[in-house]
């Protein structure tokens, strides 16, 4: 089962990274290698604390880089185009001094 939850996790992570690092060679090289490595590096972890440990580390990362990394793409001097994922897109909630008080 937990063979399973662990590869299932590691194409994950390499999915979202495709999807944030999207054209960008250097990113998604050097993403792939952390990857790969991190999971080399805990192959031969057996305890089911420490692999549940890393699997919820694992699916921690992998939720932020979805929902926090934005990326951006020189287009000129001093000027940044900034590449919005749906991931990252919020709803607009307009600013009240007086915010609602939730019942």
């Amino acid at each position: 089962m937990r063979k399973r939850e662990v590869l299932k996790l590691f194409k994950s992570l390499h999915r979202t990274r495709q999807e944030v690092f999207k054209n960008d060679s250097r990113a998604l090289e050097a993403g792939r290698h952390k990857i790969n490595e991190e999971f080399k590096n805990s192959k031969n972890v057996t305890s089911p604390e420490r692999i549940a440990e890393l699997l919820k580390i694992g699916s921690d990362v992998e939720v932020i880089l979805r929902t926090s990394v934005l990326q951006g793409v020189h287009i000129g001097d001093h000027k940044l185009l900034l590449r919005a994922r749906k991931d990252l897109l919020l709803e607009n909630v307009p600013f009240s001094e007086m915010p609602k008080q939730k019942t």
